[in-house]
């Protein structure tokens, strides 16, 4: 088995094994890491059908092993799979809806997000290499709202990573800025003023500073990302869609898969499982009210508008890091265009278009608006006795109209979020008040450690909100102080 590679969106000349791109977090060009599709392992067919039953920790060493075979001992990936998920820590479980419908809830790990199963993976693989090179790193992370607590708690107590978390200060709700500000230790919090395409903007200029990281540091190399531009929180979301096939697999059919997407993370896991053999026909993506996926589908256009809210706040990105893979995937090329200091200029500049006509052929991008957002959540409530969040109600809202109410086709919805993350939203569809989970309410009496980023964003060309330089001087300055 031949080591895989990964290059930079922006730079395919550059090629780099797992731990590098894993250390580096962005490509160069400020590109993302990705593999050719050739690269790609495909797994036979017994062994797909073999994973029924398997545990969790289980498939994700059938899935991840083929791509890292090469630089993890497989007794090392084995043992490190099984604590990122120890069963008794991030139970997952796939539950029967109606007809051949199914929703997977990812949302029973420490944080109750899906985002817990990635950054439980990325920490620990991290923790491994920097543990054999007698290094250390800084991890830095923007989030819509469930990524930071979930990168935090998985990073919280390690010996060999610190982690400085982003996070749009109107836009999350309160038990998900206390699942970041109060663990203390190796965590920072950042409230931002701004979206959360500002913070994300942040994160990776600061990644892409190495003349800071030098200052600070004394080695230029020391920040890294564990956002879904993270080739380590890519990786491990190819798991998914193989755990819920491996638990209906008895109906001997493609699965449809719902995704309710943001950033494009969870999507584009489900994308490299299809290219992995995995029988997936289509990949519904389901978007909110930022409507730029399905826009772009529908007319071959991409424009990146300002962002609106959505009670899907974890989607609420105009932006998607990931798209820039996708785009990739499909042979075409997008970034975003930055001066000779590396600010964002330009969004989502498209210079090469993907195969069209192959996206159409395997994916749907529906979105939802707001108002249907309660709808759903209390349409499953009632016909279903199942509360979902606002995030799992895009998911079926999604389906069904894909299936036209007709639940005849073997479906999995991606649960991405505890409905007790988001109370008065489901109370407000429902007239329900979800339980608060265990851990969150726990954090409610401890003590907050933010960092204020108060500085006003500057406006785009397109309207939308852009990471000022002000901004970004006031984090130099309060990061600087943090390690002084």
């Amino acid at each position: 088995m031949s080591k895989i590679t990964f290059y930079s969106t922006n730079n395919k000349s550059e090629r780099v094994d797992f731990q590098t791109a894993l250390m580096n977090g962005l490509a160069s060009e400020y590109g993302l890491y990705m593999m050719a599709k050739s690269d790609i392992p495909r797994l036979r067919a017994q062994t797909i059908k073999a994973m029924a039953g398997m545990t969790y920790a289980r498939i994700a060493f059938e899935v991840l092993n083929p791509f890292l075979a090469e630089e993890i001992d497989a007794n090392a990936l084995a043992q490190l799979l099984e604590d990122a998920y120890d069963e008794t820590k991030i139970p997952t479980t796939v539950q029967h809806v109606t007809g051949k419908t199914f929703i997977m809830w990812l949302t029973q790990g420490p944080t109750y997000s899906f985002k817990d199963y990635a950054a439980r993976f990325f920490g620990r693989v991290m923790n491994h290499f920097l543990k054999q090179s007698d290094r250390r790193r800084v991890v830095a992370v923007a989030t819509s709202g469930d990524t930071g607590g979930a990168v935090a708690d998985a990073l919280n107590g390690l010996d060999r990573v610190d982690n400085l978390v982003f996070f749009p200060k109107e836009s999350i709700t309160e038990q998900q800025r206390r699942q970041m500000t109060t663990l203390g230790g190796n965590v920072h919090a950042f409230a931002v003023n701004g979206d959360f395409d500002v913070c994300q903007a942040l994160a990776k200029r600061l990644i892409g500073d190495k003349s800071f990281a030098e200052q600070v540091f004394g080695d230029a190399e020391r920040f890294t990302s564990a956002n879904s531009i993270s080739v380590g929180r890519l990786l491990p979301q190819a798991v998914y869609p193989f755990f819920a096939y491996s638990r209906v697999a008895k109906y001997d059919a493609p699965l449809i898969a719902s995704v309710p997407s943001g950033n494009f993370g969870d999507m584009m896991g489900t994308v490299i499982a299809k290219a992995m053999g995995l029988p997936i026909e289509p990949i519904i993506c389901g978007v909110n009210e930022n409507r730029e996926f399905p826009t772009f589908l529908e007319t071959g256009k991409f424009d990146v508008l300002p962002s609106v809210y959505s009670p899907s706040s974890a989607m609420i990105v105009a932006n998607p890091s990931n798209f820039a893979r996708l785009v990739d995937f499909y042979d075409g090329h997008v970034y975003d265009e930055r001066d000779a200091d590396g600010r964002v200029t330009r969004e989502g500049v498209m210079d090469v278009l993907p195969d069209i006509g192959a996206m159409r052929k395997n994916f749907v991008s529906l979105g939802v608006d707001n108002a249907d957002h309660y709808y759903a959540m209390k349409e499953v409530y009632e016909r279903y006795g199942i509360t979902v969040d606002p995030h799992g109600a895009v998911g079926w809202r999604v389906l069904d109209t894909y299936l036209q109410g007709r639940h005849d086709q073997l479906a999995v919805i991606f649960e991405t979020a505890d409905p007790g993350k988001f109370p008065d939203d489901v109370h407000k569809a429902i007239g329900v008040t979800p339980a608060v989970p265990e851990g969150i309410a726990k954090q409610a009496d401890l003590t907050e450690r933010i960092y204020p980023i108060e500085q006003p964003a500057d406006t785009g060309n397109s309207g939308s909100l852009v990471l000022s330089d002000a901004q970004y001087a006031d984090a130099l300055e309060k990061i600087r102080g943090i390690y002084s």
